[in-house]
């Protein structure tokens, strides 16, 4: 399939103000799975918003759709960040299929920098199509996937009073004997950022189970913070 041309402009103009020396120093802080044209995100961003200030959004649906698939089949990690980027300033006019794309993209070019950003996203959708969450969010757990599983424990960060505890505690015990990095982390992040609504019971679930010292840790950061 021929690049949108929509994309294609986009693609020129970050290849023209790409700058090796920055390109070098992300892929080695990427641990060089992807390549970079060598945009630091204020200049990535700046350029965006400029080209879209000129060419608008993708239209909703088959445009944006392919396109947002097109720019993560590239190689540069500058075009997934614009895939995310294309999602989240039309998410409003979005449908409840989008987490079909969503789960896609989070199992695509996977890395902690866009699972975490997709997962932002993922928290939005759930906001408006609350009836999804159960049944998609027990697959991501049930599916022994590593980023569909961060996900399902981080989706809720920003819910506050409105954070299903019961879930998000079922989940963490879920992959509390897991050894993955990512996971322990986004257990202890879950933890943390929940311990700034409702500290006590954080902390009682972190004394009553048996939880990974990592995950743990990254909890008491803000219970320390809250006095417990």
């Amino acid at each position: 399939m021929k690049t949108d041309p929509w994309l294609r402009e986009l693609q020129r103009r970050f290849a023209e103000a790409g700058d090796p020396a920055v390109s070098e120093g992300q892929m080695a802080y990427m641990r060089n799975q992807f390549s970079f044209y060598g945009l630091k995100a204020p200049v990535w961003v700046g350029l965006f918003r400029e080209y879209v200030a000129e060419a608008g959004y993708p239209a909703y649906g088959g445009q944006l759709e392919t396109i947002v698939r097109q720019a993560y089949r590239e190689e540069y990690r500058e075009l997934h960040y614009i895939a995310l980027q294309i999602i989240e300033k039309t998410q409003k006019k979005s449908g409840a299929d989008l987490v079909d794309l969503l789960e896609e993209l989070i199992r695509k070019n996977s890395w902690w920098d866009t699972v975490d950003w997709i997962a932002k996203l993922v928290g939005i959708h759930f906001e408006r199509y609350p009836d999804q969450i159960g049944p998609i969010t027990e697959r991501w757990m049930a599916s022994g996937e590593l980023w569909l599983q961060r996900v399902a424990l981080i989706y809720q960060l920003r819910y506050k009073e409105r954070t299903d505890t019961r879930r998000l505690f079922r989940y963490i015990l879920q992959v509390a004997d897991s050894k993955e990095f990512f996971l322990q982390k986004a257990a202890g992040w879950a933890l943390r950022q929940h311990a700034k609504t409702d500290p006590a019971l954080v902390a009682a679930f972190i004394e009553k189970e048996r939880l990974p010292a990592l995950t743990k840790r990254e909890a008491r950061k803000q219970l320390a913070r809250e006095g417990y």
